[in-house]
């Protein structure tokens, strides 16, 4: 499922969307023990998207902006650059 669109989902939709996939994943993986081994792919994608729900839940709990990769600073190529300039001031 898309990211964004599971950005869109109220809380009450995110709760009952991980409930559907998590119920789905433990049928899959049940059928897989009885020797049943339709869907491996499909139980990898189920696993991801019950990630994603709780990362998302966890993220509006602790109520952290969504920022893109892209704009994020990266703090270790700053503290090499730092020190590059405390070496070349010596």
């Amino acid at each position: 499922m898309e990211l964004e669109k599971i950005r869109n989902f109220s809380d009450a939709e995110l709760k009952q969307h991980e409930g559907q996939a998590a119920e789905q994943l433990f049928r899959l993986r049940f059928n897989a023990k009885l020797g049943q081994t339709e869907g491996i792919k499909k139980v990898r994608e189920l696993k991801r998207d019950v990630a994603r729900y709780k990362t998302i839940a966890r993220q509006r709990e602790l109520g952290i902006a969504e920022t893109s990769v892209a704009t994020a600073p990266k703090p270790a190529a700053e503290k090499k650059s730092a020190k590059k300039t405390k070496k070349e001031s010596r």
